[in-house]
């Protein structure tokens, strides 16, 4: 059972780099390979094996995720893979064939004839892939769909039809309780889904690009996940420089692909984690958020290393006498310096378009 490591270790250091691959992907599937990957490399070490082996299909992200682990942690390791063995290949050309076999040989699997989808779960996510999803154009979310999209949550609009606010309480970038109840990772995840699916909340349709080249389409449910990183960036905007911020920002594609790619245990990840490390120092506090029917809202933010200064923001008086409005003056002057000269340099007039050619 490696679910308390598998949030501690992997999922927490994914939500304090604010990741979420193509703007949308919680990265459920790709942070949980390695850490498996990671378990098969002890137990051949273990039983003294020279290979290890794994299911993935020859088109997908996972071979590339658990050979890469496996490169970083057991260079010496042989690593079979049965979809990229052209034997295999010839008698399970595909997932038809093998629900086929399975059918045939009584072997108990839950993908079907009707419903032959991918799916991955984890404490992070459930992911689905293939079948009637191959249509990009096709509506998971119709009703009929019930019981097939919906293992870890509801669909919105059956949702209860009241809101519900829920705190979440962090230190160092970590959440340590719910609702006031201190947890540890994994039970942090286990109320989170259960308030999350609940409200139907951190459900994704969409199109991403494999890393092997080609574009798919995938739904995935993934509650708690979406209200931890919801969370997580509300208390950093009340704790967080700025300057920290928009640096580690602009380094979440970058991390994002890193995970989804497979490369977890690889030195520029592991760089780019002691950077993030260093921005979570002061993300402390308490925030309130609000679930209604697929929403995450933010309901409220405390902190005592707050670096919001409500007597200084204000809109009336400032009683600090912190910031003089004269000093704009200057500071606008000097920034727009560059853009005055931009414009002298082109006679006064923004510089034209050039037209594309037809």
């Amino acid at each position: 059972d490696l679910q308390e490591e598998f949030a501690r270790d992997f999922i927490f250091p994914m939500i304090r780099a604010g990741a979420v691959y193509e703007g949308q992907y919680f990265l459920g599937t790709s942070i949980a390979r390695p850490l498996i990957a990671r378990r098969m490399v002890e137990i051949a070490r273990k039983e003294r094996a020279d290979a290890i082996a794994h299911g993935a299909t020859g088109k997908g992200n996972d071979q590339v995720r658990f050979e890469l682990t496996a490169a970083a942690l057991a260079p010496d390791l042989q690593v079979i893979a049965p979809w990229r063995d052209a034997r295999f290949r010839a008698e399970f050309p595909g997932r038809a064939e093998m629900i086929a076999y399975c059918l045939k040989h009584r072997i108990p699997v839950t993908a079907s004839v009707k419903k032959p989808f991918s799916m991955d779960r984890n404490l992070l996510h459930i992911s689905y892939e293939a079948g009637i999803l191959e249509d990009p154009w096709l509506d998971a979310s119709d009703r009929k769909f019930r019981g097939s999209f919906t293992t870890l949550s509801v669909f919105p609009e059956d949702a209860p039809g009241r809101p519900e606010f829920v705190t979440l309480d962090f230190e160092a970038g970590d959440c340590v309780a719910v609702n006031g109840r201190k947890l540890s990772p994994l039970g942090v995840m286990r109320a989170l889904n259960q308030l999350g699916g609940k409200h139907g909340v951190g459900r994704v349709d969409m199109v991403e690009n494999r890393y092997v080249g080609m574009k798919s389409r995938g739904v995935y449910e993934t509650p708690g996940g979406a209200i931890l990183h919801f969370a997580h960036r509300q208390m950093e905007s009340l704790t967080m420089d700025r300057e920290a911020m928009h640096l580690r920002d602009s380094l979440i594609p970058r991390y994002a692909e890193l995970v989804y790619y497979g490369y977890w245990f690889a030195p520029e990840r592991l760089a780019l984690q002691a950077l993030i490390e260093e921005t979570q120092r002061n993300v402390t506090g308490t925030v309130r958020v609000k679930l209604y029917k697929g929403n995450i809202m933010a309901a409220g933010r405390k902190s005592p290393v707050s670096l919001y200064n409500a007597r200084m923001a204000t809109m009336e008086a400032d009683a600090t006498g912190a910031y003089n409005p004269d000093d704009a003056t200057g500071f606008i002057r000097l920034n727009g310096l560059r853009l005055k000269m931009a414009a002298g340099a082109a006679g006064g007039q923004p510089a034209a378009r050039k037209k594309s050619r037809p």
